[in-house]
Protein backbone atom coordinates (compact mmCIF):
# COMPACT_ATOMS: atom_id res chain seq x y z
CA UNK A 1 0.00 0.00 0.00
CA UNK A 2 0.90 3.56 -1.25
CA UNK A 3 1.37 5.97 1.63
CA UNK A 4 -1.01 9.53 1.57
CA UNK A 5 0.54 12.37 2.20
CA UNK A 6 -1.69 14.82 4.35
CA UNK A 7 -0.45 17.70 2.12
CA UNK A 8 -0.09 18.05 -1.65
CA UNK A 9 2.22 20.60 -1.13
CA UNK A 10 4.90 19.15 0.02
CA UNK A 11 7.96 21.56 -1.62
CA UNK A 12 9.74 23.69 0.30
CA UNK A 13 10.16 27.61 -1.11
CA UNK A 14 12.69 29.74 -1.35
CA UNK A 15 12.53 33.27 -2.01
CA UNK A 16 14.59 35.74 -3.57
CA UNK A 17 14.52 39.12 -3.92
CA UNK A 18 16.55 41.71 -6.11
CA UNK A 19 16.78 45.17 -4.71
CA UNK A 20 18.37 46.66 -7.63
CA UNK A 21 15.51 45.72 -9.91
CA UNK A 22 12.67 46.62 -7.13
CA UNK A 23 10.54 49.34 -8.42
CA UNK A 24 9.34 50.01 -4.34
CA UNK A 25 5.54 49.51 -5.19
CA UNK A 26 5.55 47.90 -1.42
CA UNK A 27 3.02 45.57 -3.29
CA UNK A 28 4.53 42.53 -1.90
CA UNK A 29 4.70 43.73 1.48
CA UNK A 30 1.02 44.76 1.79
CA UNK A 31 0.26 41.33 0.55
CA UNK A 32 2.91 39.38 2.67
CA UNK A 33 4.27 41.66 5.52
CA UNK A 34 5.50 37.96 6.97
CA UNK A 35 7.40 37.25 4.01
CA UNK A 36 8.54 40.68 3.18
CA UNK A 37 9.44 44.45 4.10
CA UNK A 38 10.17 47.81 2.50
CA UNK A 39 12.95 49.62 3.54
CA UNK A 40 12.49 53.18 5.13
CA UNK A 41 15.52 54.52 3.53
CA UNK A 42 15.01 53.73 -0.42
CA UNK A 43 11.55 52.36 -0.37
CA UNK A 44 12.90 48.51 -1.89
CA UNK A 45 11.77 45.44 -0.75
CA UNK A 46 13.54 43.54 2.06
CA UNK A 47 13.00 39.96 3.06
CA UNK A 48 11.70 39.00 5.83
CA UNK A 49 11.41 34.94 6.13
CA UNK A 50 13.48 33.77 2.50
CA UNK A 51 11.63 29.93 3.16
CA UNK A 52 8.47 30.96 4.45
CA UNK A 53 6.36 28.27 5.61
CA UNK A 54 3.63 26.09 3.41
CA UNK A 55 0.58 28.31 4.23
CA UNK A 56 2.11 31.11 2.55
CA UNK A 57 2.97 29.76 -0.36
CA UNK A 58 0.15 30.61 -2.26
CA UNK A 59 0.11 34.36 -1.30
CA UNK A 60 4.04 34.35 -2.09
CA UNK A 61 3.73 33.08 -5.10
CA UNK A 62 0.24 35.78 -6.03
CA UNK A 63 2.89 38.84 -4.66
CA UNK A 64 5.54 37.51 -7.05
CA UNK A 65 3.28 37.61 -9.92
CA UNK A 66 2.08 40.83 -9.03
CA UNK A 67 5.89 42.86 -8.61
CA UNK A 68 5.70 45.16 -11.28
CA UNK A 69 9.51 44.69 -11.47
CA UNK A 70 10.25 41.03 -11.63
CA UNK A 71 12.14 41.29 -8.39
CA UNK A 72 10.80 38.45 -6.17
CA UNK A 73 11.89 35.01 -7.82
CA UNK A 74 10.49 31.74 -6.15
CA UNK A 75 12.63 28.53 -6.14
CA UNK A 76 11.04 25.21 -4.51
CA UNK A 77 12.94 21.86 -3.66
CA UNK A 78 11.96 18.60 -1.92
CA UNK A 79 11.56 18.77 1.59
CA UNK A 80 14.54 16.37 2.63
CA UNK A 81 13.70 15.21 6.05
CA UNK A 82 11.17 13.02 4.60
CA UNK A 83 12.35 9.44 3.46
CA UNK A 84 10.20 6.68 2.57
CA UNK A 85 12.13 3.57 2.75
CA UNK A 86 10.34 1.17 1.13
CA UNK A 87 10.98 3.97 -1.99
CA UNK A 88 7.15 4.76 -2.35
Amino acid sequence: MTPVKENAEEKQMDVRVDRHRCAGSGLCMAQVPAVFDQSDEDGKVLLNAPEPGPELTAAVRAAAGRCPSGAITLHEHEHEHEHDPAGH
